[in-house]
């Protein structure tokens, strides 16, 4: 896909607000509850209607959405309130009902980025649509996989394109239910300054403490918009209840959130960024040079093990070595997470070395 400047102009073309908020329920319930979630949401800076129609689950049983039918009651919110409307689509014949129904913005979930058969056929059936498409991330942190489907939608000559970070699922427990991985959106974002990016901070979450938070920060990543799940009772929502707001909390989160400027145009300002900046260069210059040092150390302990046929692998010593830096990073304000990151990376690059070296 080429870097396309056209491809924001969507946002403007629409006069959507800046940032853009996306909000309603993950599932459309009855049309009761879809419309009188419409309304509340139209006296806040909302100006999408989300919700979700058919409802993949991990596995079967659970809700999976009433279907069709909720597409005649997102149709008739759009026409009491005026609000744009979206929705997931994960096939082709979501595709034809949803355009059928008039759907504004679709959607495509985690779980069908993750297969480019699938969105082939999805591409195919939105040939040439004039309607905003959103891709959201796969399930898998893989950012080649995510820009592959915005590509395979972008050669189906769909121009109003834009991607949801909604987070990576990960075996390692965190405080989110799906891991932000903030560098592949801030990726995504270099290589395509210009395909509008907006967040969902409710699938990241997983529960309804952490969205405000996760909101302000990906305004502070110039993120172009939010997705929110909204809904009138959330505590008896049909399906992810502990992650959805009510209307009232989400006019709050927008009054309260912060947009930053791009830049700042006072001197000051300037020189005592440049100032700190540069002071950053010179620690991360150091830092690669110890890192570097440390590869050779690990270089010569591998030579060591292979002169005496010891594995390479060795936990005890790994474990205690985590441990300690745990404990160091706490005392530095650095959190267990950031620590296990760092020294997994430090540790699998030592393998790394020591294997070349044994073979």
């Amino acid at each position: 896909m080429k870097n396309n400047k056209n491809l924001k102009t969507w946002l403007d073309q629409m006069e959507l607000t800046h940032p853009l908020v996306i909000a309603g329920p993950c599932s459309a319930e009855t049309e009761v509850q879809v419309l009188k979630i419409a309304h509340q949401l139209k006296n806040t800076d909302a100006t999408v209607l989300r919700a979700g129609i058919w409802k993949p689950r991990t596995r079967p049983g659970n809700f999976e959405g009433v279907g069709e039918i909720g597409l005649s009651w997102l149709k008739k919110a759009k026409e009491e309130t005026g609000m744009l409307t979206a929705t997931e689509v994960a096939n082709p014949r979501h595709v034809e009902l949803a355009l059928k129904n008039d759907v504004d913005i679709l959607w495509i979930g985690a779980r069908t980025t993750v297969s480019p058969f699938i969105i082939q056929e999805i591409a195919e059936a939105l040939k040439g649509t004039d309607k905003i498409v959103l891709v959201k991330n796969p399930v898998n942190p893989d950012l080649a996989l995510w820009l592959g489907a915005v590509e395979r939608l972008y050669t189906s000559n769909v121009k109003k394109l834009g991607v949801i970070h909604r987070g990576f699922s990960t075996y390692e427990k965190t405080r989110y239910r799906n891991n932000p991985e903030w560098q592949i959106p801030i990726d995504l974002q270099n290589r395509f300054p210009d395909l509008p990016l907006i967040l969902d901070p409710s699938h990241i979450a997983g529960n309804r403490e952490n969205i405000f938070d996760l909101c302000q920060t990906g305004l502070d990543l110039n993120f172009n918009g939010l997705m929110i799940e909204t809904h009138h009772d959330p505590d008896n929502a049909w399906s992810d209840a502990e992650q959805q707001i009510t209307p009232e909390v989400l006019n709050q989160y927008t009054i309260d959130l912060r947009i930053r400027k791009q830049e700042g145009d006072e001197i000051e300002y300037k020189n005592k960024l440049a100032n700190l900046r540069t002071r950053i260069d010179v620690i991360d210059h150091k830092l690669t040079e110890i890192l570097g040092k440390r590869m050779i150390i690990a270089d010569d302990i591998g030579k060591l093990k292979k002169k005496s046929n010891v594995a390479i692998l060795q936990n005890k010593r790994w474990n205690e070595i985590l441990g300690k830096m745990i404990l160091e990073g706490e005392d530095n304000n650095l959190s267990e997470e950031f620590i296990l990151k760092i020294y997994k990376a430090i540790h699998q690059e030592s393998i790394n070395h020591q294997k070349k070296l044994n073979k």
